[in-house]
């Protein structure tokens, strides 16, 4: 193992799944190396926040990955990306602006397994958009509701559907709605009862919350 690196490969048998590596701040031959030692495992691995000029030089030492640019995901197989089945978690997003969250957590679901269904710009500004969707809504596990600007669309959710609700502030907007601390507040003032809200553009947490939601109701150990 690198003296740069120490990696949990004992995660899956602890918790139910795997370490993905955070690749924002972490040089290109690190990233190579950490994969490299998924690939001599026979590992599948999954990279958040990683850019493209990165994502580059990787391709072309893993030629089977994938990689999604809106979100930095990157996806050590690529066969990954279609899980099999119905989708069990609907990822929701108030415009297409928040595209790069609703990826992510879509990726993230892809690589443990879960298949998802991403519906984008279905905002409060055109209330109808959302409900024209709450019957079909209804068939998701679990809800994944991606909002900048005020964030207020996981509140309309909130009220209109029973699941549980991972609500993810974007950093989308004007002005103070800049860097998505207004959405945040927002959503932890929601007076709607019982929403999960993580941390701004953490599209991979809400991932991992959904995910550990399932695990849990399907009587997982």
């Amino acid at each position: 193992m690198s003296d740069s690196f120490n990696l949990d490969f004992d995660r899956t048998r602890r918790l139910g799944f795997p370490e993905v590596i955070y690749g924002a701040s972490k040089p290109v031959d690190a990233l190579a190396g950490i994969l490299d030692a998924y690939r001599q495992r026979q590992l599948p691995a999954l990279v958040t926040k990683m850019q493209p000029e990165k994502a580059k030089v990787l391709k072309r030492h893993f030629p089977d990955s994938l990689y999604d640019e809106a979100s930095g995901a990157f996806l050590l197989d690529a066969s990954q990306a279609k899980p099999s089945g119905e989708p069990q978690i609907g990822i929701l997003s108030a415009g297409t602006s928040d595209v790069p969250i609703v990826n992510e957590a879509y990726y993230t679901l892809s690589f443990l397994n879960v298949a998802s269904e991403r519906i984008n710009d279905i905002g409060i500004a055109g209330i109808h958009r959302l409900l024209d969707r709450v019957e079909s809504l209804k068939r998701f596990r679990a809800l994944i509701v991606v909002a900048g600007f005020e964030g207020a669309l996981p509140t309309a959710v909130g009220g209109l559907l029973p699941q549980p609700i991972i609500a993810v502030p974007a950093s989308v907007g004007y002005g103070v709605a800049a860097g998505g601390h207004v959405a945040l507040n927002t959503m932890l003032a929601s007076c709607a009862n019982g929403i999960t809200v993580v941390n701004i553009d953490n599209g991979y947490g809400a991932a991992m919350a959904a995910y550990r939601i399932l695990r849990l109701v399907d009587g997982a150990s």
